[in-house]
């Protein structure tokens, strides 16, 4: 059973869970100045609940981590520095079993103020066999402005409906760029949608194409594991 992560309104940047609180911020002139350390021992322990007694944080995995806090606390003077734009989503990429969508699970609940998902990280796998029964209108449903996390791009088939074949990310991520394009800038960080995937850049283009990988230059923020990232699930 999972336990929700909630704030101390008594206490600015503490996070309460279960029984334990966590001080990961200090309020300085109405900012939350969060720190890392503090930070990392609230996901792992939220991570021993979510995910079992086995989940740690990674001493390895650190630099990617701070890069990850960073967006998603949205610091604007860290994210400058590492060229981290917060009205673009995350495109989080590595070997099998590096922990990519396990982070991306667990990342929300730092900021359990904000909303980063519309919803659970989607499938991409499910998405494609909802386009399989229910054809175009599952492109439209998650081409829309809403955010999302299309998890595992790359592992999905490619979709068939009534006897044509379609690539429904890549069908998907054009149309969503198309909407996201047309809004204001100020409105865009509201439709940031993050994905996580195996391939590389070049995987991705053979994939789906340099029309694709173009768009999604423009709606993500690359940040990668290394590729010698050990597989975390044995």
């Amino acid at each position: 059973m999972s336990i929700e992560t909630t704030y101390n309104p008594k206490k600015p940047g503490t996070l309460i869970l279960g029984a334990s609180e966590f001080k990961v911020a200090d309020l300085r002139d109405d900012v939350l100045q969060y720190d890392f350390k503090a930070s990392m021992r609230f996901l792992e322990a939220k991570g021993k609940i979510l995910f079992g007694r086995h989940f740690k944080i990674h001493v390895e995995d650190h630099e990617l981590l701070y890069k990850l806090v960073t967006y998603f606390i949205e610091d604007k003077r860290v994210a400058n520095k590492f060229k981290i734009d917060l009205n673009k989503g995350i495109l989080l990429s590595g070997p099998v079993g590096c922990g990519k969508t396990t982070l991306m699970r667990l990342l929300p609940h730092l900021v359990p103020h904000k909303r980063h998902y519309q919803t659970s990280l989607m499938p991409c796998r499910n998405i494609v066999f909802g386009f399989n029964n229910l054809g175009y209108k599952i492109i439209q449903d998650y081409a829309d402005n809403k955010p999302y996390c299309f998890d595992d791009l790359g592992v999905e088939p490619i979709g068939r409906h009534y006897g044509k074949d379609c690539n429904v990310m890549g069908e998907i991520l054009i149309t969503r760029y198309e909407v996201i394009m047309n809004q204001k800038l100020s409105h865009r960080a509201q439709s940031r949608c993050h994905i996580t995937t195996n391939l590389n850049s070049n995987e991705i283009e053979n994939r789906y194409g340099e029309r694709v990988r173009s768009r999604m230059r423009e709606l993500f923020n690359l940040i990668s594991f290394s590729s010698v990232s050990k597989d975390k699930r044995g």
